[in-house]
């Protein structure tokens, strides 16, 4: 008898497999900032976003950055970068010297400029030149300097081969001093052709004229080589003021001096030229004893 056939009935069906079924994590919730922590953190954010916090930093930095750049330097001819130049330290008074030369000149913004201990305090203006020649802005600076709390001074450039007499009286029909003036100025810079001596004759008739007529003893300016080849010695009785460019510092005898034009390229914020540039020789109570009573 023929074996029965085995059907897919008699096959053992085990049950089927499941999948395992992948269980999501629940996120435990975060534990929030302690509230020493929400203190620090806004404390923090106060001090970043203080302008004292910034201005703390910047002058830090600053003053850094100056230690920085003058390495090397003398430290008694320190460079100011507002007036890109070097000024030698040691004086309190500074100041500087006009003509046309400087074109139309924005006397408050003169004023305002100020680098650490360095402003300007007073100008000489120059006024007259020869027997003929009127600075064409003589006039609006000497008005508009004092306006703005500049303590000013006029100059004549003197021509020796004039004379002297008519280059004074020029010099005074010009110029009105009063009272808180700084004392009039010659500037005397070469010979014209003539001899020293002859020079120092007309020179000397100028000072006696406008010492009389202004009861002030002239302010005699020229150069540090000048002065020593042909006017040391003969005019010592009088205030003197000396170029001599781009030195830590003078090379004369600390009392022969009042006025030292340091340097020819200082930058004035009002003024679109490159400026002369002076320190007196004194402190504030001999530089107000110069001024005219």
């Amino acid at each position: 008898m023929p074996a029965p056939r085995k059907t897919s009935n008699s096959r053992s069906s085990a049950p089927p497999r499941k999948k395992p079924v992948t269980r999501k994590r629940t996120s435990k919730g975060k534990k929030g900032l302690s509230l020493e922590w929400k203190f620090a953190i806004v404390a923090l954010l106060l001090v970043l976003f203080s302008p004292l916090y910034y201005g703390y930093i910047i002058k830090g930095f600053t003053s850094s950055w100056r230690w920085i750049k003058d390495v090397g330097e003398d430290p008694g001819y320190r460079t100011y970068n507002s007036f890109n130049i070097k000024i030698p330290k040691g004086h309190a008074i500074h100041g500087i010297d006009v003509s046309y030369y400087q074109g139309k000149i924005d006397w408050k913004q003169v004023k305002a400029m100020k680098e650490d201990d360095v402003a300007v305090k007073f100008a000489f203006i120059k006024a007259t030149e020869g027997m003929f020649n009127v600075d064409p802005y003589f006039q609006r600076n000497w008005r508009e300097a004092p306006k703005a709390g500049i303590i000013c001074g006029a100059y004549h450039y003197f021509k020796p081969k004039k004379s002297g007499l008519w280059q004074a009286k020029f010099f005074l029909q010009t110029v009105k001093f009063e009272a808180g003036d700084l004392p009039p100025v010659v500037d005397i810079e070469e010979l014209n052709g003539i001899s020293s001596a002859a020079m120092r004759l007309e020179l000397q008739v100028f000072l006696s004229h406008i010492e009389k007529k202004t009861n002030v003893k002239p302010i005699i300016y020229t150069g540090l080589s000048f002065y020593k080849d042909y006017l040391k010695g003969y005019f010592d009785e009088y205030p003197l003021w000396v170029a001599h460019y781009h030195q830590p510092r003078l090379k004369m005898s600390a009392g022969d001096w009042n006025f030292w034009q340091h340097s020819d390229k200082a930058k004035i914020t009002g003024i679109n030229h490159v400026v002369d540039f002076n320190v007196f020789n004194g402190d504030s109570l001999k530089f107000d004893s110069m001024l005219i009573r």
